[in-house]
């Protein structure tokens, strides 16, 4: 039904419009009597051997949904109906902004791809923790995908995301700290070494002091380099993370089977979806290796079908994440990734 009905027309429409278009329909048809069990019927499945515990968390399936789709904490209980085993809402800064001029999503549906240039647009962290105060699914593993506004400068970085650990703290089960994302100027500057681990430190500082610390967690762009991804490791070590969230999206262009011309009108962005798949398994790969599996990876990038989300997993990582994916296979591809996994 998704494809041959719902995606034809979805993608008539500009990306961004069709993405509020999905959000407004959805919880329209939440309300509606019968709505949430017939969702849960058709999409979600519960499995012993789905169930995970990870970073000191028990994840009811390891496929969630990753930070930009649910940048306001929305949806989350509409989210649940569709067998997510957990929802990463953000990315979320301290205080609301708009984000970039629009348009500022493309799709490129020869690659299976997106193109995006939101730049952290968000109601702030205050109005995302309200909202989570009053509907949270039970059972459901949130995690808080935290950046810094635009106009902060990075040597004040770390204020913003220390803010928004403040802010969420009580409504999240584990954060993010997202300084991969290309859509914010100046932001991937704060992944060199040194910059990263004095963020990192400031962060898990207060974290730590809180009567409940949650586990902390890095996300990466799949931008980096062997010798960097070293010191990530390096880093992960001496600030005590959690985890690793692999991959952000990617710069790069390389390989695409839309003209190039057509691309490159688009402008600057992160390109996410298919083209993803294979640079992401190879950073997942490497981090596992190199941390000898002792540090918990969620796997995103590319995972169109169960046949990646078994790749991601082969390759080390712990627990999985959607974003383009949905978008292009629909709510089915959740379930469809969860019954494979049953089978292992």
């Amino acid at each position: 039904m998704y494809d041959a009905l719902v995606k034809p027309l979805l993608f008539r429409l500009d990306a961004e419009k069709a993405h509020h278009l999905v959000f407004n329909n959805l919880k329209r048809a939440y309300r509606l009597p019968g709505a949430a069990a017939a969702l849960r019927g058709l999409y979600g499945l519960r499995h012993p051997n789905l169930e995970r515990e990870v970073f000191g968390l028990r994840f009811q399936n390891p496929v969630g949904l990753a930070a930009g789709f649910d940048k306001n904490a929305e949806l989350v209980t509409e989210l649940a109906a569709l067998g997510f085993g957990f929802v990463e809402i953000g990315t979320v800064t301290p205080r609301s902004q708009p984000g970039n001029p629009t348009p500022r999503l493309f799709r490129l549906p020869q690659d299976r791809a997106l193109v995006n240039r939101m730049g952290f647009n968000n109601h702030g962290a205050e109005a995302a923790a309200a909202r989570l105060r009053q509907r949270r699914p039970e059972g459901l593993i949130i995690g808080g995908n935290i950046g810094k506004n635009k106009d902060t400068p990075n040597e004040q970085a770390a204020q913003d995301y220390v803010a928004c650990v403040e802010a969420l703290h009580e409504v999240v089960d584990y954060f993010v700290v997202n300084v991969s994302s290309p859509n914010t100027p100046g932001l991937r500057q704060l992944q060199e070494r040194e910059p990263l681990i004095q963020l990192l430190q400031q962060v898990q500082e207060r974290n730590q002091a809180l009567p409940r610390p949650r586990p902390l967690l890095l996300k990466i762009a799949p931008d980096l380099t062997d010798s960097q991804l070293d010191d990530i490791l390096l880093i992960a070590r001496e600030t005590n993370l959690s985890g690793l969230v692999a991959t952000n999206t990617t710069i790069s262009r390389d390989g695409l089977a839309t003209p190039a011309a057509q691309v490159a009108g688009l402008g600057a962005g992160g390109l996410s979806g298919k083209p993803l798949r294979q640079r992401a398994t190879e950073v997942i790969r490497y981090l596992s290796q190199h941390s000898r599996g002792q540090l918990p990876i969620i796997g995103v990038g590319g995972i169109h079908s169960a046949a990646d989300a078994r790749e991601k997993l082969e390759a080390g990582a712990s627990l999985l994440q959607l974003y383009t994916g949905f978008i292009y296979e629909g709510p089915a591809l959740v379930r469809g990734i969860n019954s494979a996994l049953v089978k292992l």
